[in-house]
């Protein structure tokens, strides 16, 4: 039997509402504020491996995703991924590929979904990596900051089966960066960076705002934990 052609996603958020609805206290805000159609960069901090079903419950749209390179590496997570919408991108550098695709589909009006810090952070926000900016800036799709609270604890891709406690998603409002004709220089896209997670850390209790917390000032780089 062969199964239809774009059956994972709705199948992959079909499974990840149930669990919740049976295993979690899961709420969601803002869905009004999400366009319908156009191009749409959506940005997340990042807790757990649940939270691109999360996101993909959460937004009433089609999402598409970027993904660490390595979880494409046995043949069955390689059909899963690809067939709810991810794409291969090489973390330890500069991925020209992975970043002309996500153009691609921000440029033909589809609604992407990055983790600006390029990695899970459980603990709080940390310093994001320089591509969602140039994503933003060529394709000029309009962001959407979105905070994710509740999923740390919930480690492992078995958990989108199981997610226990209080989840919620709290989506933002889009806004735009400003756009510059001539080239810019890293100390300016690092400040566009900043402006686009302190859209996020805005969503976020201030427990979970890490190194944009009030008061702190002391820059992390990106890494996992």
């Amino acid at each position: 039997m062969r199964l239809p052609d774009g059956w994972v996603y709705p199948v992959g958020n079909f499974i990840m509402h149930s669990g919740l609805r049976a295993f979690a206290n899961y709420k969601v805000e803002g869905r009004e504020g999400v366009s319908p159609r156009g191009g749409m960069l959506v940005v997340s901090n990042h807790m757990s491996y649940i939270d691109p079903a999360l996101l993909a419950i959460a937004i009433p749209r089609r999402l598409h995703f970027l993904a660490k390179e390595s979880a494409f590496r046995t043949p069955l997570v390689k059909y899963i991924l690809k067939g709810y919408g991810a794409f291969p991108i090489n973390r330890d550098g500069r991925d020209i590929k992975g970043f002309r695709w996500a153009l691609d589909q921000l440029q033909k009006g589809e609604a992407l979904s990055i983790f600006p810090e390029g990695a899970r952070n459980p603990d709080g926000l940390i310093k994001p990596v320089p591509g969602v900016v140039q994503l933003h800036l060529k394709s000029q799709a309009p962001i959407l900051p979105v905070a994710i609270t509740g999923s740390g604890h919930l480690r492992g891709y078995h958990r989108i089966f199981t997610p226990t406690g209080n989840i919620k998603v709290t989506i933002g409002s889009p806004f735009s960066l400003p756009m510059f004709e001539e080239k810019l220089q890293k100390a300016q896209v690092d400040a566009m960076a900043d402006m686009i997670m302190r859209r996020i850390a805005d969503l976020l209790p201030e427990s979970q705002r890490g190194v944009y917390s009030r008061g702190s000032s002391t820059p992390a780089k990106p890494g996992e934990h």
